[in-house]
């Protein structure tokens, strides 16, 4: 199953170094945005190659095409459903 990842933008606060690192994600690494209040996980991109996590992307990719309101990629699961998800990738 192929899929393209959106562009991420990043956004700049120029008043405050604080705010910026909060948004920095290391490299090899992704910030999603799951659950209905949007909450921030950051996961190893290695997740993407994942059947499990490629199941949870189609959620995305049907609900949301390639326009993700919170800028990065959305994924449209509850909270718990995604941390059991990525519990299990963590064992790989």
């Amino acid at each position: 199953m192929g899929f393209r990842l959106p562009a991420i933008r990043r956004a700049s606060f120029s008043d405050s170094q604080a705010a910026s690192k909060c948004l920095e994600v290391p490299k090899g690494y992704l910030a999603v945005y799951v659950g209905e209040k949007h909450q921030r996980f950051v996961i190893p991109i290695s997740y993407l190659n994942q059947p499990s996590f490629q199941d949870l992307l189609s959620q995305s990719e049907e609900e949301f095409g390639y326009d993700h309101p919170m800028g990065g990629l959305t994924i449209p699961c509850s909270e718990l459903i995604f941390r059991q998800t990525t519990t299990r990738l963590n064992g790989i």
